[in-house]
């Protein structure tokens, strides 16, 4: 065999390669598996929609808790599409392969969250300034709606993935995942809801806004090593 055709062989993807390539299977699945952002955004639009309805739709009882509303709406709606983020790999034997190739499970969780994070996270940021609007913000205020649920959407993500990963093999996973996910999506509802209320009441949103990214660099950092050995319980 001559140096030439050795060249030419297929070389085995290195760390950056296998890291893309995983990136582009998960939002590849995110996207075909069922249209999860669409009815993730269909459910966040349907619940703002149906909630000025039932409050009567006075802007002088729904406008002080627009922005709590409207934070508790995208928190239920990214719950939707973390049930099948693990358990469908578990269930065709992916995982078994994602945890002997080049990534290490930390990094494959790592992965999966971002994924969820453009997949869902982006299309919920999107969407949450009309739904601001139906709930009565102030149309000053839905750039800072977009980018608290921007910034937001990556600690669902996260967090969702480790709800996902202690979930996975259990009956019923998706009543885990919410009895998990959902206290510990409280933080970021919280943070993120402020910053909307100071900012309509003209008081700087500085402080809100650096408590939510402060926690969701915490949940950046902790999520893929605790869900990397809630992958490997299971497995195991």
């Amino acid at each position: 065999m001559s140096r030439h055709d050795v060249d030419q062989e297929p070389r085995p993807p290195g760390l950056r390669g296998a890291t893309r390539v995983l990136l582009e299977r998960e939002l590849d699945l995110a996207w075909g598996g069922g249209g999860g952002p669409l009815l993730a955004c269909g459910f966040f639009a349907c619940l703002t929609a149906i909630l000025p309805l039932a409050a009567g739709g006075d802007p002088r009882t729904l406008g002080p808790v627009a922005g709590g509303v409207a934070w508790l709406a995208l928190a239920l709606a990214s719950l939707l599409s973390l049930e099948r983020l693990f358990e469908r790999d578990m269930e065709d034997g992916g995982l078994d392969l994602l945890a002997l190739g080049h990534l290490a499970l930390e990094q494959v969780v790592l992965i999966k969250a971002l994924a969820q994070w453009i997949a869902v996270g982006l299309p919920l940021a999107l969407t949450a300034p009309v739904a601001a609007l139906a709930l009565g913000l102030p149309a000053s205020l839905t750039p800072l709606v977009a980018l608290t649920a921007l910034i937001g959407g990556a600690g669902f993500a996260f967090t969702g993935a480790l709800g996902a990963a202690l979930a996975l093999g259990a009956k019923r996973g998706g009543l885990l995942i919410a009895v998990v996910v959902l206290p510990l999506f409280i933080p970021p509802v919280v943070f993120g809801a402020g910053a909307l209320e100071r900012a309509g009441s003209g008081q700087p949103v500085g402080p809100a806004l650096a408590l939510l990214c402060a926690y969701v660099l915490f949940a950046a950092i902790v999520a893929p090593f605790a869900g990397a050995a809630a992958v490997r319980n299971a497995q195991g």
